[in-house]
Parts: structure tokens; C-alpha cells; sequence
């Protein structure tokens, strides 16, 4: 493998795990950097394209720090973050808004809850770091009541070749420095890269969400492709 934190098959958990707990500390800094601050501007999208009602059980998958998970607590929702990496966890705990969370360590392929619990469930650049996309969809679709809402935010592949061309050049070259100057460790950046070229990505993923039985399926991209959100429904019988 090119990169020694991306790994295929049942190690690829233990490898992302080890790679989170490392940066943790240093996440959100680099995420603002590396972003200009507009990963922001991408996650508030999830609470404008979901708009639960106040009280919703909302759970934020692969939550890392938590910013997408107080996103919805200050909106008065009953807000749960799933993590793999007590790092992160230890991270998302500190904050003030921590107090209305219910942070839980857990794998979002298998997170134990009881079918048709939650109304919303988010996950923000953590799809593309499951080793399997297909099981790990089925999972929220069981967790998700019906016309529940899921949404996926991740990095994207452009459909212009040009500009996923200037846009992977730019993951290879400029993201990996952010890591070394702000994590001691570019070879963790540099994993981004690495694991989008195995990730279905938007097109894939909505093709994947109408497979499982999602509905209303849908994709909003930013800036040319480069950034992405998938939207779907879970049916109800009824309309199933």
C-alpha cells in the first residue's frame, strides 16, 4: 500500500483507529486550515437539508470531535456521537455543548442500537474510512426510522476530469504539509487522498443508498464535485 494508514479488508478499522487517536489534538485546526474554515459552511448544509423537529433522535456518525453533533444539540435535538477513536471522543468531550451529547465509542458497521431509533442520522467524512460502504449504509437504514433522513457528507470525485485532476494534485501535495507542520505527521494527510481513490464517492454512494432501498436519493456538490453531500429517505412500508 502507498500509504501505511490505509489498509483494505478487517485491518482497515485498527489502521483508521490508530490514525484518529494520532491527530486528534490537532483536527479541527487542520480542518480549518486546509478548508479555509469552509468545512464549516458544508456541515451546517446537513442541518439545512434535514431540519428536524426540535426532540428528534439524532445520531452523528463516525462524530470524531463532534462539530456536526453540537450542531444539532443547539438546535434542541436529542443528539448521539459515535466514534471508533476514544482520541476523538476525548476531544468532543471538552467542549461546553459536550453536556447535551450523549458520546458513545462504537463502530458505525454495527453500532447495537435497536431498529427504527433515530429520525436523522449524519456522518461527515467518516463513510469513505469504513471498509465497507454497502454493510455499513444497510446499518443506518436499519437504525433509521421510517422517513428518517440520512445524510453523508465526504470528499468527492469531479466529474471534470481537469479539476479532479488539480484537485488531487492539490490533496497530494498541499494537505500532507498541513499534517507535518500542525501533526507531526504528514503520511496521516496524506491518507486522504489514498482512501478517496477507493471510495465510491458521490455518484457511487447514491447508486449504493437506491440499492438498500433508500428513497428521494439525492446529491448536492460544492465547488465543482470536490465536496459532496448524499441525501436520502428511508421509505416507509407503505410507500416501500
Amino acid at each position: 500500500m502507498s500509504n501505511e494508514y490505509y489498509q483494505p479488508g478487517e485491518e482497515r478499522a485498527a489502521k483508521v483507529n490508530q490514525l484518529f487517536d494520532r491527530i486528534a489534538g490537532r483536527y479541527d485546526l487542520i480542518n480549518d486550515m486546509q478548508s479555509l474554515g469552509m468545512h464549516r459552511v458544508w456541515k451546517k448544509w446537513l442541518w439545512l437539508l434535514t431540519r428536524p423537529d426540535p426532540d428528534a433522535m439524532v445520531l452523528d456518525l463516525c462524530c470524531g470531535t463532534g462539530d456536526i453533533a453540537r450542531l444539532f444539540a443547539t438546535k434542541r435535538c436529542c443528539v448521539t456521537g459515535m466514534d471508533f477513536s476514544n482520541g476523538m471522543l476525548d476531544v468532543a468531550r471538552q467542549y461546553p455543548e459536550a453536556k447535551n451529547i450523549t458520546y458513545v465509542q462504537g463502530d458505525a458497521m454495527n453500532t447495537g442500537f435497536e431498529p427504527e431509533t433515530f429520525d436523522v442520522i449524519t456522518i461527515g467524512y467518516g463513510l469513505r474510512n469504513l471498509s465497507d460502504c454497502g454493510a455499513a449504509l444497510t446499518e443506518m437504514k436499519r437504525i433509521l426510522k421510517p422517513g428518517g433522513q440520512l445524510v453523508i457528507l465526504d470528499f468527492g470525485k469531479p466529474d471534470n476530469l481537469l479539476l479532479r485532476a488539480a484537485y488531487y494534485t492539490y490533496l497530494f501535495a498541499a494537505v500532507p504539509i498541513f499534517g507535518r507542520l500542525f501533526a507531526g505527521d504528514s503520511v496521516a494527510y496524506a491518507y486522504i487522498l489514498e482512501s478517496l481513490k477507493h471510495y465510491p464517492a458521490q455518484r457511487g454512494v447514491n447508486d449504493l443508498l437506491e440499492v438498500i432501498g433508500f428513497k428521494e436519493s439525492r446529491i448536492v456538490n460544492f465547488f465543482g464535485g470536490t465536496m459532496s453531500i448524499n441525501h436520502a429517505i428511508k421509505p416507509s412500508p407503505s410507500s416501500s
